[in-house]
This record gives C-alpha cells, sequence and structure tokens, in this order.
C-alpha cells in the first residue's frame, strides 16, 4: 500500500513537474514577446496596438499548448486521458482561431486607419477602405469555418461521415448547392462589388429613386444612409443585376444646375454679372465652374439654366437652393419686367357669320 501511495506520489509529482516546465516556458515566451513590444511601443504606435491586440489570446494560446503537452505525463486511465487530450486539443484550435483572428484584425485596422474618410475622402482611400472592409469579414468567415471544421473532424464519426460524403459527391452534392446557389451568389456578388469598384463605401448613388451614401459594403448586402437619415438595405446581387447611378465614381466634384422659366425682357447679361457675385460670396461654390445660358425659347418664355458646381453633393444641393432664391429675389426686385407673363391678344373685329357656319 506505501508503495502504491509512493508510486502515484512519483507520478503526480513527474506531471507536476513536466507541466510546471512547459508553463513555465511558455509564460517565459509571453513575457518576452509583451516586454519588447512594449519597448518598441514607445517608438512605434503599432507595437503597442499589436500588443493589446494579441495579449490574451496568445497567453491563453500558449498556456493551453503547454498543458496539452503535459497531459501525456498524467497519472490517469488511458481513456480518462485521451478524453482530456481531445478537449484541450478542442480548446487549442478556438484559442489558435483567436488568436489568428486578432492578428488579422491588427493588420487591417491598421491599414483602415491610413485611410478614414473623416481625414482623407479621397478615390483611392474609399478604395482601400471598401475593399479591406469586405476582406476582413471574408476572411474571419473562413477562419470560423476552418476552425469549426477542425473541430469537427476531431471526432470519429465526423471523419467518417466526411470520407463518405466525398466519396459520393452525386445527386446529394447537387442538391446542396442548388440550395446554397443564393447565398454563394450574393457572397460572390459582395467580393465582386469590392474589387471592381463599381461602388465604394462613402459613395453618393442613386438607387430605386432613392438618393443616399453607401455607409457599409459587407458580403451579403450594401448600407444605404438616406438623406432624410432612413437607411436602406440592398442585398449585393442588387448592385450586379440592377443599373444605378454612382454620382462620385470618378471624383466627389459634381456639376447642378438651376433653371428659370423668364420672360423674353430677362437681361441675361446682368444675369450673369449677378451670378458671378452670388458665387464669390459663399464657399459652397469650389471655383471650378459657372454658367448661364438660354436653353430654349418656347411657349412666350426663356428657359434660363444657371449651372455651377461644388466639391460634393451635398454641398451642391445647398449651393443649387442658395443660387435659386437669390436670382429669384433679384429678378422679382431689380427686374420683374422679366417675371413669366401670359400674352394674349383679343381681336376686336367682328367674325362674320357666314364664314363661321361654312
Amino acid at each position: 500500500m506505501t508503495e502504491e501511495i509512493a508510486q502515484n506520489w512519483q507520478s503526480w509529482t513527474g506531471f507536476a513537474i513536466v507541466a510546471g516546465v512547459a508553463v513555465g516556458v511558455v509564460i517565459a515566451i509571453a513575457i518576452v514577446v509583451s516586454v519588447s513590444l512594449a519597448l518598441i511601443g514607445r517608438r512605434k504606435r503599432w507595437a503597442g496596438q499589436l500588443h493589446d491586440r494579441v495579449r490574451w489570446p496568445l497567453r491563453i494560446t500558449l498556456v493551453l499548448l503547454a498543458l496539452t503537452v503535459s497531459l501525456s505525463a498524467l497519472p490517469v486511465s488511458e481513456d480518462l486521458r485521451g478524453g482530456l487530450q481531445h478537449l484541450f486539443g478542442i480548446v487549442v484550435i478556438i484559442a489558435g482561431a483567436w488568436l489568428l483572428a486578432q492578428l488579422f484584425l491588427f493588420f487591417v485596422d491598421s491599414g483602415s486607419q491610413r485611410y478614414r474618410l473623416v481625414e482623407s475622402d479621397t478615390f483611392s482611400a474609399r478604395k482601400i477602405r471598401t475593399q479591406l472592409q469586405i476582406v476582413r469579414r471574408l476572411v474571419i468567415v473562413v477562419i470560423v469555418v476552418v476552425a469549426a471544421g477542425g473541430i469537427l473532424m476531431t471526432f470519429d464519426a465526423v471523419r467518417a461521415v466526411g470520407a463518405s460524403v466525398l466519396a459520393s459527391a452525386g445527386i446529394a452534392s447537387i442538391v446542396a448547392g442548388l440550395a446554397a446557389q443564393s447565398v454563394l451568389s450574393n457572397l460572390f456578388a459582395g467580393v465582386q462589388l469590392a474589387f471592381s469598384e463599381a461602388i465604394r463605401v462613402g459613395d453618393v448613388v442613386v438607387v430605386e429613386g432613392e438618393y443616399g451614401r453607401i455607409e457599409e459594403i459587407t458580403l451579403s448586402y450594401v448600407v444605404l444612409e438616406l438623406w432624410d437619415q432612413r437607411t436602406l438595405v440592398l442585398p449585393c446581387t442588387y448592385f450586379t443585376t440592377h443599373p444605378f447611378e454612382n454620382w462620385t465614381k470618378l471624383g466627389r466634384a459634381l456639376l447642378g444646375t438651376v433653371f428659370f422659366d423668364l420672360d423674353w425682357r430677362v437681361p441675361v447679361d446682368q444675369m450673369r454679372r449677378e451670378l458671378d457675385r452670388i458665387l464669390t460670396e459663399t464657399e459652397l461654390w469650389d471655383r471650378a465652374a459657372h454658367g448661364v445660358q438660354v436653353t430654349d425659347a418656347v411657349g412666350g418664355m426663356l428657359q434660363v439654366r444657371v449651372l455651377v458646381s461644388a466639391d460634393d453633393s451635398g454641398r451642391l444641393w445647398d449651393l443649387r437652393c442658395l443660387v435659386r432664391e437669390k436670382l429669384a429675389e433679384w429678378v422679382r426686385t431689380t427686374h420683374p419686367e422679366a417675371l413669366p407673363l401670359q400674352r394674349v391678344r383679343i381681336d376686336e373685329k367682328p367674325i362674320d357669320a357666314a364664314i363661321v357656319r361654312e
């Protein structure tokens, strides 16, 4: 009895030593990594951000790996040891996926910080931000799917089912493919939108008669923030199968028009000078383009088109409203004779009744 107790004590002592050494080694590695990143973080901001991202995932993953390795020295029955190793293997896969995801998110977020819309609203900034947004979601999905597959494959029953499915990839695979067709087409449409640059985060678009800004692009849907603060959500396949207007595809600067129906007596040259005065007094105009043209003369009136430009769609809308208001006031107060009139000619000569009868 005493000898058996001594053997058990030695076995547990050996396990404790193995586990202690393994955990001590990984703790030392974690400390070295943390201290190195902290020292580099004093000079480089990215090192501090990386340390904050991976500190706990790295520690937990290393400790779990150490414990998994030390289980081989655990003085218990073979079945119990196998069950514990299986359990720890699953937990290690989860922790490793967490660590890998945090590393990837660090690199993606570091790239996104260089192209924030609040700091840079250029064409390249919006393009890169859109692509990073899609790649971020896509890789996270891949990591989760691979981790889930790795966990399932640790079970013997699942491995057997997987082998049989691969061996008989016939009608069942076709049915599954048809069932997932809509999901996969939406997924591929999201990736296509990210890299075809048809739309980008921050683009101003008109969809289904609704004017709005692209707020978010995911793997399956696109979120539009409409001008009246409503939100419109559309599947990615909509933008690959339906026509839509993208006002900022080639740049954010836009041209806008204001139309006036005025009398023939309107002084167009003076109207041009008044437009120049209005535009020079406002910061909404980007000083790229402006003009006044008579585009039509029918129905007893002249149609005058005023052309203006602005840096973005919001400023253009405000500028058009301002020009319309100021020029309407100018016409009303300075040249009331230019207000639209309907001319009617009354012929006082009596009509011959005989002609009417004929």
